[in-house]
């Protein structure tokens, strides 16, 4: 059946036609001085110059990096969508794999044609000519344009994005969906975005078990995209907790109930689930529920843990929840802008008391007080694994950077709060 469905594949693409008096629009960059083809997954060969007319995706992957297989199966679904419905798309698959039978079985996964392992000088010109810092990538080329002026490379992250809907990967087609999304966006609702026509509630961690989405209207919602296969996610998670509790406490005292938290659940067994919820004090979406995948494309979710937070009027007030709870902890509520300038500002204010250089316990070198401003910037904090911003000790020697609230002195004591 696959040798049925290739050979129909590379007739679809040679239309009935094995020769070409015409230079291929693509032989400039994907053939070599004795090779005008390319190779499909059981190794027929297939000429370059039956690309022409099609839109290209040149795909730049390796079987050893596991977010290159992840992306590859997400690829196959859209291509094979794509080619089912008769659009003009084709992939070239472009290998960093490090051996012949490496290649063989990555290649054999997929549905498309690559350049053949051996050819290792056109591979790096490719990777030189599209400036390749990093796989995957899809870099997508448009039928006509000899320039390349229509090139685009961030096709890894529109695929994720967008799925079928990108193609042809034009600039209008984009700009068409960049509009879509921003309308979404400011139509959004609590009720459209957690409600779906089978539910209209939400998993309570107690008595109710079910507690009506429309209870939380009004509400400052914290959407908390995470799963305990995450090593960051389960580090996290009780930090998430603490605040959570002392938000609420501080609600109870004020008599004010307007802060929750929904646990969307990227766990891949319901097993994982139940004993990952079971430490959440908070609500959560059902496992496996179709406005899971919804919600990460809406919020264009890219690596977990991740907390999005949505205000009262169920419009996104931050996309970086989990970064504000590592600097300002319960503090950080509402989440924001306002509240945020004004955490900064003390933020300031507290550095202005901090020594410009210390001795670290968890560090050889020297550290120097940074700010955005002076070489700092957005960080991950060497000694708790978080995400920082803002102010930081850093070495300037090998990078080496932590929260000054994580600055211990060679002593013993904490810098922050003496």
């Amino acid at each position: 059946m696959k040798c049925e469905e290739e050979k129909s594949h590379v007739q679809s693409l040679t239309n009935g036609k094995t020769d070409y008096s015409s230079p291929s629009r693509f032989s400039s960059i994907l053939a070599s001085i004795d090779r005008d083809y390319l190779l499909s997954p059981t190794g027929t060969q297939v000429k370059i110059s039956d690309l022409d007319g099609k839109v290209i995706g040149l795909y730049f992957s390796a079987n050893w990096y596991p977010p290159c297989r992840n992306f590859t199966e997400v690829l196959v679904g859209v291509y094979e969508q794509l080619k089912s419905s008769g659009s003009n798309f084709e992939i070239v698959f472009v290998s960093s794999d490090e051996d012949l039978n490496a290649f063989n079985n990555y290649h054999a996964s997929m549905s498309w044609l690559a350049i053949p392992f051996s050819d290792v000088e056109t591979k790096k010109a490719l990777n030189r000519k599209f400036d390749i810092e990093g796989i995957p990538s899809l870099v997508v080329l448009q039928p006509n344009d000899i320039k390349d002026e229509a090139t685009l490379s961030d096709g890894v992250e529109l695929i994720y994005r967008y799925g079928v809907q990108v193609f042809p990967f034009t600039k209008e087609k984009l700009e068409a969906l960049q509009s879509e999304e921003r309308e979404k966006h400011e139509t959004q609702t609590l009720t459209i975005l957690l409600t779906n026509h089978d539910r209209d509630y939400l998993l309570g961690h107690s008595t109710p078990k079910q507690v009506p989405v429309a209870s939380l209207v009004g509400k400052t919602i914290g959407l908390y995209f995470s799963a305990q296969w995450g090593v960051p996610c389960v580090k996290f998670t009780p930090k998430l907790v603490s605040v959570y509790q002392k938000i609420k406490q501080t609600m109870i005292e004020n008599a004010d109930e307007d802060f929750e938290i929904v646990f969307v659940s990227m766990d891949r067994e319901q097993a994982e689930f139940q004993s990952y919820i079971s430490v959440m004090p908070w609500l959560a979406l059902p496992f496996g529920d179709p406005s899971i995948k919804d919600l990460a494309k809406h919020f264009d979710v890219k690596c977990i843990p991740c907390l999005i937070i949505l205000g009262p009027d169920g419009k996104t007030v931050t996309k970086q929840g989990r970064n504000l709870i590592n600097l300002y902890q319960e503090k950080a509520y509402p989440f924001t802008k306002a509240k945020v300038e004004l955490l900064e500002k003390q933020m300031e204010e507290e550095a202005k008391n901090l020594p410009v250089s210390v001795q670290h316990e968890g560090h050889r070198h020297e550290l120097g007080l940074v700010s955005e401003g002076t070489g700092g910037g957005p960080f991950i904090c060497c000694n708790c694994d978080e995400q920082g911003s803002g102010w930081a000790y850093q070495c300037l020697e090998c990078g080496y950077e932590v929260h000054p609230k994580c600055v211990r002195s060679v002593s013993g004591g904490s810098l922050v709060g003496r």
